[in-house]
Order: structure tokens, then C-alpha cells, then sequence
């Protein structure tokens, strides 16, 4: 009965095919990169992760809105429950959308939350079907078009533009108080990486993607590189400021974007993956060890392990398909991770590396 009085909708795809739904959040179209995850639960993390910042997102999880969305709490300048201030994907996909939600934390739909933030929804579409062909002819460039709505425009390939400059901060932020000061480079942060340094004792010094934080107007100890959305080549000023603090041998951690810039800053290559890996279970592998971990992602490029230099040597390999998932120097106190160690929404497995950091410090 739900359905009488929705608005269709329709997902276009730049291969030609096209997707019946309904509409539901706001009613308007909406383009982007066509991605899938498979995570089963964490929407409202998801949608408010600055990662998927110019995408769309197809949940394969099939019942989507069940448990409602959290209040938008900030408490000294971090989200209480999301990833960031705001939602960040252009539009989302789902196969059935729950009307009802329960949860002792919900204060509203997943269809009110989208409506407020102006983020269009379809649900009612085949999504394994539609990441069946994302699978197999990779992300694509797609559009929501909800009935009586006319949309015309070419879509802009949104890795063709700096998504991490969208996303980053404006200003430098502080945040806690310890003897211990990280330089976090914000590439487009999850709040979570800041809630678990703030839970380490440590300041944390937010900066600008293209922030010179060596210039001598900061003092700090350490050099944090954030997770962030796009293309890492849009990015050489960051590397240029990372291979200095490189030269000064100070400890240096990356996560996900991090990852990658770090790579390029020790002049290795990345590339743009088919579909990306975007879950809560993907499995990686310590390099020189038996240990194993189930990881979460969000990320569409990759470092090329063939052009790392002799110096360095790869920390982590993803077991599906065997691309790199973290880099460390062979002497020196750097080191990074494609995935996500603090993993809101889960899993935590490799939240060690944090400490692994703090202790270089």
C-alpha cells in the first residue's frame, strides 16, 4: 500500500540501461559515480563518510531504513554519532526501504534525513543486479531521475575533479590537549579517526588539504594523513608538504587517501580500480606474517606495489584480488593503511595501528 502514492523514479546508467523504481528522501535528480557496498549495517556512517563524496551509492544490503538516523549531535566540534557534519553521497540506492524504523537512538527516517539534506533515494530496483554489472563493467557515471522531473545535462565525471579540495577543511581546527601533537592533513576525515586519537591523549592539529604545516608555524611531533574521496593525482601539493616531513624523519601515518599519498610522496604510482572496494569484510594480510585481519573500505584507487622503491615494501595485501593495502618504510617510523582502522561502523580488528602510531611519537 506503501507504494500507491509514490513517485517513480528511474536509475540511468551510462551503459544504456535503466532501472524502474520509486522515489523516496528528496525529490529531484541526482549524478554521480555509480558505486556498491556490501556493508550491512552503518548507513548514517556511510552517507556522512567524505569518502563518498560526488557517488552514488548502491546498498546491497536489501533492507535499508529499518533502524531510523541518529540526532545530529556535535559535541567540541565532532560529530557524536556520523562521520562528518553532513550527508556526502549525491544519492543512494536500495532495494526495499523500511517505512518504519526502531531503534532507542532514532529520531527520524532515513527518507526525513534525505529530505532535509536535499539527497535524493530510489529503492524498489534489482541492486544485485545493478552491482552484478557494476562488477563486470566496473564504476560508472549514472543519474536518479524521479518522474516529472526533466534532466538534460552532461554528467561531470566527479574523478575528474578535486573532491578532496571540496571536502577538506577551510581552517586550521584544534582539538584535545596532550604532550603528544599530530599534524592530521584532512583529505575529508571520518570523526572517528579523531575520537580515537582523542582517546590516546593526544592534540590534534586539523589542517587544510594544501595546508604548508611546514612552515615553522607549527610545532608537532607527528604527521596524521586522513582518508579523503577522488582522484590522489589532484593532490601533489599534499605530497610535496608530506616528502618534507619525510626528509625531517618524523613518524608519519596514512589511512585510505593517506595511503595513497603517501605512496606518491615516495614516488610510487596509484591507479583507479574497476568497482573499488567498499565494505565491512575485506580481508587483508600482514606481509611477513600469518596474521589476518577483516577489514573496512571505501576507497576507488590503489598503489601500484611494483613501483615502490627500494626502501619501502608493502604492509598489508588485500586477499581478494591482491592489490596493496598499506605501505611501511624498511627503517624509518612511516607506515600506512588502505583501509579503515578505526571502522565506523565496525569492524575494529586493526584499531592497534593507532598505538602502533602514538608509540613512534
Amino acid at each position: 500500500m506503501q507504494l500507491l502514492n509514490r513517485t517513480k523514479s528511474v536509475l540511468k546508467l551510462e551503459n544504456g540501461l535503466d532501472f524502474q523504481g520509486f522515489s523516496f528522501g528528496y525529490e529531484a535528480p541526482a549524478d554521480g559515480e555509480v558505486v556498491f557496498s556490501t556493508a550491512m549495517v552503518g548507513y548514517p556512517e556511510s552517507l556522512t563518510d567524505p569518502s563518498y563524496s560526488g557517488q552514488i551509492l548502491c546498498v546491497t544490503y536489501p533492507l535499508i531504513g529499518n533502524y531510523g538516523v541518529p540526532e545530529s549531535k556535535i559535541i567540541n566540534g565532532i560529530s557524536e554519532y556520523f562521520e562528518s557534519e553532513k550527508i556526502h553521497v549525491r544519492g543512494i540506492i536500495v532495494s526495499d526501504y523500511s517505512f518504519s524504523y526502531s531503534h532507542w537512538s532514532a529520531v527520524k527516517s532515513l527518507g526525513e534525513w534525505l529530505k532535509e539534506n536535499r539527497i535524493p533515494g530510489i529503492f524498489g530496483v534489482d541492486t544485485r543486479e545493478i552491482t552484478k554489472v557494476l562488477r563486470d563493467k566496473g564504476a560508472m557515471l549514472g543519474e536518479i531521475i524521479p518522474e516529472g522531473t526533466k534532466y538534460d545535462r552532461t554528467i561531470a565525471d566527479p574523478n575528474m575533479i578535486n573532491q578532496v579540495g571540496i571536502v577538506s577543511c577551510k581552517e586550521v581546527i584544534h582539538y584535545g590537549s596532550g604532550e603528544k601533537k599530530i599534524v592530521l592533513v584532512d583529505c575529508g576525515v571520518k570523526h572517528n579517526i579523531l575520537r580515537c586519537f582523542l582517546k590516546r591523549n593526544v592534540e590534534i592539529i586539523r589542517v587544510p588539504w594544501d595546508y604548508d604545516f611546514n612552515d615553522g608555524s607549527i610545532r608537532y611531533n607527528g604527521l596524521f594523513i586522513s582518508n579523503g574521496p577522488g582522484n590522489p593525482e589532484f593532490c601533489d601539493i599534499t605530497v610535496d608538504h608530506i616528502r618534507q616531513t619525510l626528509n625531517m624523519e618524523k613518524p608519519v601515518f596514512g589511512i585510505c587517501m593517506g595511503n595513497q599519498l603517501l605512496s606518491r610522496a615516495s614516488g610510487a604510482k596509484t591507479f583507479k580500480l574497476k568497482y573499488g572496494h567498499r565494505s565491512h569484510n575485506q580481508p587483508v594480510r600482514m606481509l611477513g606474517s600469518d596474521r589476518c585481519f577483516i577489514t573496512s573500505q571505501n576507497h576507488g584507487y590503489a598503489v601500484d606495489n611494483n613501483t615502490l622503491g627500494k626502501d619501502w615494501e608493502p604492509l598489508f595485501i588485500n586477499m581478494n584480488d591482491g592489490t596493496n593495502e598499506g605501505i611501511r618504510h624498511k627503517n624509518k617510523p612511516f607506515f600506512s593503511a588502505q583501509f579503515h582502522p578505526e571502522a565506523s561502523s565496525g569492524p575494529v580488528d586493526t584499531e592497534f595501528l593507532f598505538d602502533d602510531f602514538i608509540k613512534m611519537l
